[in-house]
């Protein structure tokens, strides 16, 4: 298998809804930014990968046409949340294998205000399993159904732990602090712990500011082999290390199942697992991670899913303050979904080129200290799929 290592990144400010491009100038803006920043002319790729969630298909061609008809294969994916992270894994494996020297993933989304909703309500949901499993562990309610689910696991993990709810909102307040130094994010202004708690309740623990807000936007990677880099002229200073795509198994929707294990729990514990045993490293070896917190109560979760504390463990390390810079790993410099925003299809990539541009040492003033080596991507989608990526700088 061929060392992959991510060339060039790119991506456009993120966007409320009515306010953005369409999807197509925002992707190929994208695209071509992150050509820039490799230095790779598109002739150069030999495959594509373009996510998006809510668009007609083949709207990855409507964005790379306009970067030029060069007649490669370019494949369109829908993974949910996970979008973006499965073009990025899709383009990986690709180069890995060496059926291409070059190729590029790119996602973008143009969304609607407003919570998600099903785009073809006579069709069968995809999603029913899940929600058939969640109203018979805690009702039904006129929430948002993204909302009922990750606020009723929130809620579980709370009394479970004998942790105060009002934890959560911290994780909000961490966000917008991170996102006030990154240009691309929609959400730059800072919030105190009071305004997150004061903010509409929406269910459970969750208040509005503790959401992620629909969001356009779009970013993307060059991936390719080492040597391909040298011939163009290209950073080969980040490669990805480990890499692993998870679905859930059967005990997710069982008669034992809980909401925590309902919202993608074991996917992401079964691909951090693969990925720090194919990379040989451990969760201590991480300090910068950006992961799916699409909601605070997920990001609570995900830091035990990943390793990153003991079970149980995260209200002290939020409280601690480990979860920040200074602190033990810094979670979502970005801002994260829920102050960056989070544009379904685009999420996965734009967390890619944070984690890059942290590693380069070129992230400004979200820069985190101690020139880190190692980074770790964390990107879920309900329905379901969890990607997980560690990246490795490499010189």
């Amino acid at each position: 298998m061929n060392n992959v290592v991510v060339a060039g990144v790119g991506m456009v400010p993120f966007a409320k809804p009515g306010t953005s491009d369409g999807y197509g100038v925002m992707g190929e803006n994208a695209a071509r930014a992150a050509l820039e920043d490799a230095g790779v002319d598109y002739g150069a790729v030999q495959q594509a990968y373009v996510g998006f969630v809510y668009g007609d298909s083949t709207c990855g061609q409507a964005a790379l046409y306009g970067l030029g008809l060069s007649g490669i294969p370019i494949v369109n994916v829908n993974n949910n949340c996970s979008t973006g992270s499965s073009a990025l894994w899709l383009a990986r494996q690709a180069v890995a294998s060496g059926t291409v020297d070059c190729a590029l993933a790119l996602g973008f989304e143009q969304m609607q205000p407003g919570a998600l909703t099903a785009k073809f309500p006579d069709h069968p949901n995809p999603m029913a399993r899940t929600k058939d499993r969640m109203v018979a562990l805690q009702g039904a309610s006129q929430a948002p159904t993204a909302a009922q689910l990750f606020g009723g696991a929130g809620s579980a993990y709370a009394k479970q732990y004998g942790m105060d709810p009002a934890v959560f909102a911290k994780v909000s307040v961490k966000a917008r602090r991170h996102a006030a130094n990154n240009p691309y994010a929609v959400f730059r202004s800072p919030v105190s712990e009071e305004e997150v708690l004061a903010s509409t309740p929406i269910y459970g623990p969750l208040t509005k500011l503790q959401c992620c807000p629909p969001t356009c936007g779009a970013a993307a990677a060059v991936v390719c082999t080492p040597e391909f880099a040298t011939r163009h002229g290209a950073s080969a200073a980040v490669r990805i290390r480990a890499q692993a795509l998870t679905t859930d198994r059967p005990r997710t929707f069982d008669s034992d199942t809980t909401m925590e294990k309902l919202v993608g729990y074991e996917m992401t514990a079964a691909a951090a697992r693969q990925v720090y045993e194919s990379a040989g490293v451990g969760p201590e070896d991480i300090r910068v991670v950006e992961l799916h917190d699409c909601f605070t109560t997920n990001e609570v979760l995900s830091y035990e899913a990943l390793g990153l504390v003991a079970p149980g463990g995260a209200e002290a390390f939020i409280r601690d303050g480990q979860n920040t810079y200074g602190g033990r790993v810094v979670t979502n410099p970005s801002g994260g979904l829920l102050s960056k925003g989070h544009p379904l299809g685009a999420t996965g990539l734009a967390q890619c080129a944070e984690l890059v541009w942290q590693l380069r040492g070129t992230a400004g003033p979200r820069q985190v200290e101690g020139a880190p080596k190692l980074a770790l991507q964390h990107n879920l989608g309900l329905g379901g799929a969890c990607v997980v990526t560690m990246y490795e700088r490499v010189a």
